[in-house]
């Protein structure tokens, strides 16, 4: 078989992560295939505007070749485009350049993806309108509220839509990058790379498991901030949704409505959802159980709980706290 190119987009500022843990998880599966006597499944380069030396976030340069042209390089080849600081937000002519770029690579390699905040190039380039895509947890809305065609997921560790797939926050790349080896060579030669990297071959739960809030801000002025303020202190209590709507002198339907208009949820979506929050930053203190966690949080026990984590988070809260804790 002929080498699949892998082109890793890199910008100043990049993060280095983001094109160095795909590169590594391909030049893997090299390794496995010269040890087993079989040729390269594939060739790697990095590319960049204008090529040359391109310094990443952390201060490393790497040497990068120029955008490829739009010809018989780029047939047949896989794009990654990695994330980097500031790339959410549209940038300067380079970031323009490289959008137009990405737009017209797109139909001429089989397969465009994106790492992180990379994400935000591929919609700004259109190629994620009407498709489904994920990004770092923390630029998720973001991304939502700039691309609202986009079906954004907050959850996932990567998704494929079509010829496109995007990736979570930095070392999700490498997930990324696996399930493409998978793709081409077969799960064993996939899972043969994650052995010799010693990482995950499928990530357990998603990522929302790694963000430090699972509820974004809520404002104080609002049905949402005043009733985040008269739960927290009584998440280990047994609440009810009349009691909530009491709190705020509202009547139930009118807390419905008015908690949706704000926030999204329902008042039970919102008590589980403190509850959750709760529950992960008990489970991250020393000396913490399960047991006193799913009390302290309002689960109740263990079996509550673990229900809670294995539908919300995709992994069980021993297996959260052996991470975090």
């Amino acid at each position: 078989m002929k080498p699949i190119d892998i082109w890793l987009l890199v910008f100043p500022g990049f993060v280095l992560l983001d094109a160095t843990g795909p590169a590594q998880v391909f030049a893997s599966a090299n390794d496995e295939a010269r040890d087993a006597g079989l040729p390269q499944p594939y060739r790697i380069g990095m590319i960049a505007p204008g090529g040359g030396p391109v310094a990443s976030s952390c201060g490393v340069t790497v040497l990068a070749a120029p955008l490829p042209a739009a010809g018989r390089n780029l047939a047949g080849a896989t794009l990654i485009v990695s994330g980097g600081r500031g790339v959410a937000q549209a940038g300067g002519a380079h970031d323009a350049a490289m959008v137009r770029w990405v737009a017209r690579a797109a139909g001429r390699v089989a397969r465009c993806c994106a790492v992180c905040t990379g994400a935000f190039v591929l919609a700004r380039a259109g190629l994620l309108d009407g498709r489904r895509a994920v990004t770092h947890w923390m630029d998720a809305a973001l991304l939502q509220a700039q691309f609202p065609s986009i079906e954004v997921h907050d959850d996932a560790i990567h998704i494929k839509d079509g010829p496109v797939y995007t990736s979570a926050g930095i070392a999700a790349g490498m997930d990324l990058a696996l399930s493409l080896v998978e793709e081409d060579q077969g799960r064993a030669a996939s899972l043969a790379v994650a052995k010799r990297m010693v990482v995950f071959f499928k990530r357990p739960g998603g990522q929302r498991q790694f963000s430090s809030q699972l509820l974004a801000q809520a404002d104080p002025q609002d049905v949402h901030g005043q009733l985040v303020a008269w739960l927290r202190p009584r998440l280990g209590q047994q609440i009810d949704v009349d009691q909530m709507a009491a709190a705020c002198a509202l009547s139930v339907r009118t807390l419905h409505r008015r908690l949706r208009q704000a926030a999204g949820l329902s008042p039970a979506q919102l008590l589980l959802r403190l509850r959750m929050e709760a529950a992960c930053g008990l489970l991250e203190r020393p000396g913490m159980t399960v047991k006193r966690a799913a009390s302290q949080s309002g689960f109740g026990n263990e079996y509550n709980l673990r229900r809670a984590f294995a539908a919300q988070l995709g992994v069980v809260p021993s297996d959260y706290q052996a991470r975090f804790g």
